[in-house]
């Protein structure tokens, strides 16, 4: 054999070198922050499934966004915890639901944060799925309303941003109508548009009570062994008016991340997920694996598979790494 002329380990010889070369790159800027916000007072209540994780109270979040605009986030999702929940999951869309209360919390302390709320209905209902009930099934048509006054009331607050989580089939064209009809059209949305049922969604439910009380999600989430799907779901919510379509999760899913990157040219979000999330913590306290190294490789990896935007529960501790590094 020739001695080889191309040799690609030149370009891998030093830090600086490897930099240079470098094909995918994380940014503060490609990072959204999920929050917990519980209704109540002086609330900082760390989720036991999600070491570092905490819910916060409306009134306890300044310190917390100071925090977060420090390391150079500019955006956050919420997801709120009521103290009363209904059949219909009421409190989503009272203009003085703990989602209200947090936007105007936010905004005050952090007027420049980009503050994307969840709109589903999971955590306000008593029954814990994503829409009213008809009998033992969950009722598509008569959800899409209440999404869409839940997307108003979350704007009305001074959301910038809607991000709808329910799989109902129509809801991103209710919600843009209804932003549309109320004076929100320069509101985006952001649709959980290849949302799938998934086992990695196990402590998020804990942080967000949100387990339903009977039955499963199988029936408007969607199958994880359906990749064709995905794309048709990603390519509705596009012509519904989404903005910004998303893969969840995001890890076992990547298949479908890079597919949906070379289809579709809107703006592809992906969410690393709470059982993602907690797997790594887990081995990483017992000292199976080296954290500092495995959760830039995660998100690389995320990022390299066509994500723009990655919502990661790692977001903090991964974007003061990032400030570190640009310094």
């Amino acid at each position: 054999m020739p001695y080889p002329t191309e040799r690609l380990r030149r370009l891998r010889r030093t830090g600086a070198l490897r930099g240079m070369v470098q094909e995918t790159r994380l940014h503060p800027s490609s990072l959204i922050y999920p929050l917990f916000v519980q209704e109540g007072k002086g609330i900082v209540e760390e989720i036991s499934s999600m070491p570092g994780v905490s819910r916060f109270s409306p009134d306890r979040l300044h310190a917390e966004i100071a925090e977060i605009a420090s390391l150079g986030l500019g955006s956050v999702i919420l997801f709120g915890i009521p103290d009363k929940k209904d059949p219909t999951g009421s409190a989503a869309f009272d203009e003085n639901g703990v989602v209200q209360q947090a936007i105007r919390t936010i905004k005050q302390e952090a007027p420049e944060m980009v503050v994307i709320t969840d709109v589903c209905l999971c955590e306000y209902t008593s029954h814990g799925h994503c829409g009213v009930l008809d009998g033992q099934e969950v009722a598509n048509d008569a959800t899409l309303d209440l999404l869409a006054r839940m997307a108003v009331s979350h704007t009305e607050a001074g959301a910038d941003m809607v991000a709808p989580s329910d799989m109902m089939d129509g809801r991103v064209r209710a919600i843009r109508s209804a932003l549309d009809q109320g004076g929100f059209s320069g509101v985006p949305i952001m649709s959980y548009a290849a949302k799938f049922a998934s086992a990695f969604y196990g402590p998020f439910r804990e942080a967000a009570e949100s387990t339903p009380a009977f039955g499963d999600r199988r029936s408007y989430q969607m199958d994880p062994a359906n990749r064709r799907e995905a794309m048709r779901e990603i390519g509705l919510d596009i012509e519904e008016g989404a903005d910004i379509v998303m893969v969840k999760p995001a890890l076992a899913y990547l298949d479908v991340l890079r597919e949906a990157r070379e289809r579709f040219e809107h703006p592809l979000a992906a969410y690393n997920v709470s059982g993602e999330y907690a797997m790594v913590k887990a081995a990483a306290a017992r000292g199976w694996i080296d954290e500092e190294r495995i959760v830039p490789e995660i998100l690389t990896s995320i990022k390299r598979a066509g994500a723009d935007l990655i919502i990661t529960y790692f977001a903090k501790e991964m974007a003061g790494k990032l400030e570190k590094k640009a310094d």
